[in-house]
């Protein structure tokens, strides 16, 4: 019996490519394009770029011979997503929005239409894989093979039921293969460009951002022994690690965000790529997920990323009585920043993970 997918077309390369394949796989394909944010406009044309998104969405699916249906979440994006981005940049720390968006609307309130249209999957163009585990009633969450596009980071929150019913057909190619079959399928997109920028929102200033919703809060920026260096507009503006804003030109050597200290509204910088004060040994995650469902064990060894590009970290995890899971790197992290998704991997398999909270 024939299968139906719903597939989350954005306009761009990669869903194309994904809807295209499943069609030639035999699919009964749907696709579903997701209206998430009106305010962006494309600069030559001034026009809102959701509009001309959908249109090259249309295009492909005209192609390919399938029908496009819009689905508006603009009022659930911005009470799901964009306010928990405003929430935690006011409370200083650094949210991560692709991550809030995959498990609100891409995996949340898209998988449930494609219930409600009686598709038996949803598929999206991530790089990452699904590996069903036979007899058993269970998926593992795996990283695409091409390490310069994996996303799986992204998508450690997916519900084990979710993924169970998920499909990412570009997960075992590497985007010169995409952009090739995009050629090949004869899609109007094929030399389209990446996307860049918040997930739907699109490139921004953040700060220029943040200051809709969070008024501007001056304050000292200091170095380590709180020696007053200048000023700035606000703490949201900064995360730790963060080089280039700073506004500092004493010394010879390039200043780094090392803490944000909300009680004092203090910035603390240090100099230097490598100084102690921007690494860590641990830290404590809170609202934990997990992909299969439960964590491994209570107590196991793992590697672990504190953003999407970072190279993977020998770490042990240990769950707290609190709910909590505790992680000790094999070696001091760079940049661990509150608010932030650490996200836990066993060889290439997505253990899931949770959010920076604190270091002990």
């Amino acid at each position: 019996m024939q299968k139906t997918v719903l597939v989350g077309m954005s306009g761009g390369v990669d869903s194309s490519v994904t809807a295209a394949l499943l069609v030639r796989e035999g699919y009964r394909v749907i696709g579903g394009f997701i209206k998430n944010w009106s305010d962006s406009k494309e600069l030559w044309t001034g026009e809102c770029a959701w509009r001309s998104e959908r249109r090259d969405a249309m295009r492909v699916a005209a192609r390919i011979g399938i029908p496009l249906i819009t689905f508006d979440f603009e009022k659930n994006y911005r009470e799901k997503v964009v306010a928990e981005i405003f929430r935690g940049y006011e409370a200083g720390e650094t949210p991560n929005p692709d991550v809030l968006c995959n498990e609100a609307i891409k995996f949340g309130l898209f998988y449930d239409e494609a219930m409600k249209l009686g598709a038996d999957y949803v598929a999206t163009g991530h790089y990452a894989c699904i590996d069903r585990i036979p007899k058993k009633e269970e998926v593992h969450l795996i990283r695409g093979i091409d390490p310069n596009k994996d996303q799986s980071y992204f998508l450690y929150r997916v519900p084990q039921n979710v993924l169970q019913k998920t499909l990412f057909p570009i997960g075992n190619l590497y985007k010169t293969q995409v952009r090739k079959l995009a050629t090949e399928f004869s899609l109007p997109i094929a030399e389209k460009p990446d996307s860049q920028g918040i997930c739907f929102i699109g490139k921004l200033d953040m700060q220029e951002f943040l200051r809709k919703k969070i008024p501007a809060k001056p304050g000292d920026i200091v170095d380590e022994k709180r020696n007053i260096l200048g000023k700035h507009s606000g703490l949201d503006g900064y995360t730790i690690g963060q080089r280039h804003g700073i506004h500092v030109s004493k010394g010879e050597q390039a200043w780094y965000v090392a803490k944000k200290d909300m009680k004092t509204n203090q910035l603390m910088i240090v100099q230097g790529a490598e100084h102690p004060l921007l690494f860590q040994n641990s830290t404590i995650l809170n609202d934990l997920h997990w992909t299969r469902g439960l964590p491994p064990t209570a107590n196991f060894d793992c590697v672990v990323q504190v953003r999407y590009r970072q190279n993977p970290i020998s770490c042990h995890a240990s769950m707290k009585s609190n709910g909590q899971l505790e992680l000790i790197f094999a070696q001091p992290v760079k940049a661990v920043a509150p608010g932030q998704s650490a996200v836990l991997y066993q060889e290439n398999e997505c253990l899931g993970g949770g959010v920076i909270s604190v270091f002990v």
